[in-house]
């Protein structure tokens, strides 16, 4: 397939009143092996057949995509998951019940049904239900699971509007369905139910503590303390994601010492050559510049979650050679908040502590 000119179909859909034809248009385009970008609560996916193996090998060649990065199958119904499966163990099936359709991923041993393409080779698989009900009955009308990493070039920060769906791959892709901004604005949550621990291999849109209040036992995976991951398990955990074109750096630490860190590098910047990413609190410190780009705020995580995608996106279009991000409290979605930063800086990070 190839997957360098192709015509773009941008549809949009409203998510209340959704056109039914153009959602089956996007299904019949599925079943043809073609490549579909398409709306949930996290960020927009790009979207194939995930049961045949050409076309989910289309969306790696689409993105860019290293072919050991697994994808994530995509599923309407609770129902839909037991043949992509070995067996759905008992705690898998409570996790569904209680956080499906949601943000939730969940890594079971795989059947013989899924090609080696969508799980990179692993004997496991990925699967979530999307909340975006225009995408659930987007799959059910293909009649197929849906292979979905995020619709952006690999590397780049994961979009979370059709726009930026548009920028990175159109002529690429087959059709984008648009139903405005994703509401949670960071990916899926990964757990890994393969092994005798259940693990967590990435952060995202449903809190760690939201999931300890059914696995009490849940275990961190070493990866996300900075370790090195040979074979991975799930998207985004080996390589560079997430980054704008500037070098990124992450200062952390007490929010007034981090502020002042801030105004310092301000001042120093003559040259004009600084991106700062801040949240809504620190910006009304600095002086108002196209340079300061807020995320959020920092007292409501969510904010920072919806709006950090999006954000580091609008570096590209400015002259800056590397941005200054700032770090929040690591707790409830400020984890994942913080995993992408770290990410997106190459875990290029400074640490502030009082009585330095």
């Amino acid at each position: 397939m190839d997957t360098l000119k192709k015509e773009t179909l941008w549809w949009r859909v409203d998510a209340k009143k959704p056109d039914l034809k153009i959602i089956a248009a996007a299904a019949q385009l599925l079943r043809e092996g073609k490549l579909v970008a398409f709306p949930t609560e996290t960020v927009y996916g790009l979207g194939a057949n995930g049961l045949d193996a050409e076309a989910s090998a289309s969306i790696y060649r689409a993105k860019g995509r290293p072919s050991d990065n697994p994808l994530i199958l995509h599923v309407a119904d609770l129902e839909d998951w037991e043949p992509l499966v070995q067996q759905i163990t008992p705690l898998a099936r409570k996790l569904a019940e209680r956080f499906w359709p949601g943000p939730l991923t969940m890594i079971l041993p795989r059947s013989f049904r899924v090609p080696d393409v969508v799980t990179g080779g692993l004997d496991t698989v990925a699967v979530r239900m999307p909340a975006t009900a225009v995408t659930r009955e987007l799959i059910r009308q293909a009649g197929v699971p849906m292979a979905g990493p995020s619709a952006n070039t690999s590397g780049k920060p994961s979009p979370t509007t059709a726009e930026a769906v548009w920028e990175d791959l159109h002529g690429r892709i087959d059709a984008i369905l648009d139903c405005g901004p994703c509401a949670v604005g960071l990916e899926s949550t990964v757990v890994d139910l393969s092994g005798e621990v259940p693990m967590l291999l990435r952060p995202g849109g449903l809190t760690v503590e939201a999931l300890r209040e059914v696995i009490p036992n849940l275990q961190l995976d070493p990866a996300l303390a900075g370790a090195k991951v040979a074979i991975p398990k799930a998207p985004g955990m080996k390589y560079r994601h997430y980054a704008p074109k500037a070098a990124v750096e992450v200062w952390e630490g007490p929010a007034d010492l981090v502020a002042q860190a801030f105004l310092e590098a301000w001042q120093q910047d003559a040259a004009e050559e600084t991106g700062f990413l801040v949240t809504e609190e620190l910006a009304e410190r600095l002086p108002a510049s196209s340079r300061v780009i807020t995320y959020g705020q920092r007292r409501r995580p969510q904010t920072l979650a919806a709006g950090l995608f999006a954000a580091l996106r609008r570096f590209d279009a400015l002259p800056v050679r590397s941005i200054l991000a700032e770090g929040v409290e690591e707790a409830g979605l400020g984890q994942a908040v913080m995993n992408r930063l770290r990410k997106a800086a190459g875990q290029r990070v400074r640490r502030f502590a009082k009585g330095e």
